[in-house]
């Protein structure tokens, strides 16, 4: 039989064949998949608002799995800020703590390889947090977060986690930050380190382990204006630019806790190119890094190529397996948030607040005088904007009128620095007017000083839970006086006479008692080793249920303004509501 001889094209081919096979596998792309501050959206759907939602942590999982599908080598990270906002979470955290916890069910199905605490994770306490590290099937990361009694970090300081070839270390740190507003109670036997020199200590033995890729994992902000400090301070929340500029070895860096998306790279001290990202929060994104190991190349930094990208988790619809695996979760959250608890008289709305007594905070005020007897209630719309109506008010209403999982504190201060402490916060919220039609809030504004709108809404300056009112006092605050020289108090709603010299208790949410806001740092003047000497006394519950408790005592509430404070010139001030609120709500008022 006649052998044919291959043509010049096979031999071609087969050359190229046989080169590719004798330079092992070709390149080689993994994805690195970052959710963040998920603040406990796990289902579609809004249990306080109650209605749909078309983002959350099912149709998240739709995108990871058609990645999973799509691509041979995908890494899931998380950054913490979890257990906190949802009914989902809170109900596992406080109410039936016997079930499985909910998140650690999702989060194992979901196939994390890795995730670092975040400062909403600590705020549920030991009891809370300890017990989904048991549960967890992935470590749960924090090298800044030290035992006391070992020294060594309570959490995981890093993970190496391979997959198809590819070694990746995990390093984890969180937002020091936490003791400025977390009772020591709740992170007891723990400090908090600076992240640039936990890094530093880290990264020789990281890069001992010779992993093909450093991967940051920090619950903290990207703050710019910090790049270039040789330490990112205990005091400042967001160091993870810090980092990312001083501590050579990393090749990307996941940030979380501000909210805000980053894609973006920097060069870092070394002069090498660092991949920044950041998902935002409540599972509207995920953040992801597409990485191509080059084949080759020598092993290091050029032998790679990095890109970032953020996903939109709204254009993925739920996954089916996903809804129906927690299918009976939902129907428990449910049950628990249209309980109803009493009936209130009227609609109450945190709108008010921002330009006088509102019906909607002094609820808060008369219940947090009655819980503690102190003589001085201080508070603030701790959401933005939303609402209760009138009639039947639910377990669910509860998270509207108090968004966050804060203890109630008994302090003790002077007359002088209660006055001091309100001056601090109006000064955070009202502008100086000189005259007529100036602005009365203080916004977000741009070049031209005027509010910078975005969709047509202006943003405020400051944070509204720092917009602290106060209740058992009479005082009016004239914003034609500059900032420091406002407030006059008058004396006591009781008619008691009010005296600078004088110690009185003052109730207080837990956030604002440990420093939260600056109010009694900055404002009162009480040194932060002081607070805990002034606390008399704390609830060991958060406030929300002593709420809840309250109201279902009461039966029917008839919420109405207590109307002890007025902001003056009374003209001037209704003339800046009428032209500002609208700016801040899209409506009149």
């Amino acid at each position: 039989m006649r052998i044919r001889k291959p043509g010049i094209l096979t031999i071609i081919l087969l050359l190229s064949f046989l080169l590719v096979s004798c330079s092992g596998t070709g390149n080689k792309s993994i994805s690195i998949l970052e959710t963040t501050d998920i603040h406990g959206v796990i289902l579609p759907y809004d249990y306080i608002e109650k209605k749909e939602l078309n983002s959350s942590l099912a149709s998240s999982f739709t995108y990871i799995t058609q990645m999973r599908n799509e691509k041979r080598t995908v890494f899931l990270l998380d950054n913490g800020d979890n257990l906190q906002g949802q009914p989902e979470v809170y109900y596992y955290n406080f109410i039936d703590t016997l079930s499985p916890h909910f998140l650690s069910e999702v989060m194992n199905f979901m196939g994390y390889d890795a995730g670092t605490v975040g400062n909403h994770d600590i705020e549920t306490g030991h009891a809370v947090y300890d017990r989904l590290v048991r549960k967890y099937n992935f470590p749960l990361l924090a090298a800044n977060a030290i035992d006391l009694k070992t020294g060594k970090p309570y959490f995981k300081p890093y993970r190496i986690i391979e997959k198809d070839g590819i070694k990746v270390a995990v390093f984890g740190l969180v937002t020091p930050a936490i003791p400025n507003w977390l009772p020591p109670e709740l992170y007891s036997g723990m400090e908090f380190r600076d992240m640039v020199e936990t890094a530093k200590l880290w990264m020789p033995l990281i890069l001992n382990e010779k992993p093909d890729l450093v991967v940051g994992l920090f619950h903290s902000g990207w703050d710019k204006s910090l790049e270039k400090s040789q330490n990112s301070d205990p005091v400042y929340e967001n160091g993870s630019s810090a980092v990312a500029y001083n501590v050579p070895g990393f090749d990307v860096i996941f940030n979380g806790h501000d909210h805000r998306l980053a894609n973006e790279k920097i060069v870092n001290s070394a002069g090498d190119t660092v991949l920044i990202l950041d998902g935002g929060s409540r599972s509207e994104k995920i953040a992801q890094a597409d990485i191509t190991f080059r084949a080759g190349k020598s092993k290091g930094k050029k032998n790679r190529i990095l890109t970032g990208s953020i996903v939109n988790v709204a254009d993925y619809k739920p996954d089916p397996e996903f809804i129906n695996r927690f299918k009976p979760q939902d129907e428990k959250i449910l049950e628990y948030v249209n309980q109803v608890i009493g009936n209130s008289e009227a609609t109450v709305t945190s709108r008010d607040a921002y330009f006088g007594p509102s019906a909607f905070i002094d609820l808060i005020h008369i219940i947090q005088l009655d819980i503690t007897g102190a003589d001085i209630s201080f508070a603030a719309p701790l959401s933005f904007d939303v609402q209760i109506p009138a009639g039947p008010i639910t377990v669910g209403d509860m998270f509207k009128l108090y968004k966050f999982e804060n203890m109630l504190y008994t302090m003790s201060l002077s007359g002088e620095e209660i006055r001091k402490y309100i001056e601090f916060s109006y000064s955070g919220w009202f502008n100086t007017m000189n005259g007529a039609g100036k602005t009365l809030l203080k916004f977000r504004s741009g070049k031209d000083g005027k509010p910078l709108l975005t969709n047509g809404k202006a943003w405020l300056k400051n944070q509204s839970y720092n917009f602290d009112s106060a209740a058992g006092i009479d005082y009016t605050v004239d914003v034609s006086k500059p900032e420091g020289s406002r407030i006059l108090i008058s004396g006591f709603s009781d008619g008691r006479p009010f005296e600078n010299n004088k110690m009185y208790k003052v109730a207080v949410n837990s956030y604002r008692g440990n420093g939260g806001g600056g109010h009694f740092t900055e404002g009162a003047g009480i040194a932060k080793e002081e607070l805990r000497k002034r606390l008399l006394t704390s609830t060991d519950r958060d406030l929300r249920y002593y709420i809840l408790k309250s109201i279902e005592a009461k039966k029917t509430v008839n919420p109405e303004p207590i109307n002890n404070w007025k902001v003056i010139p009374e003209k001037w001030v209704k003339d800046a509501t009428s032209r500002e609120y609208p700016l801040l709500f899209g409506t009149s008022k």
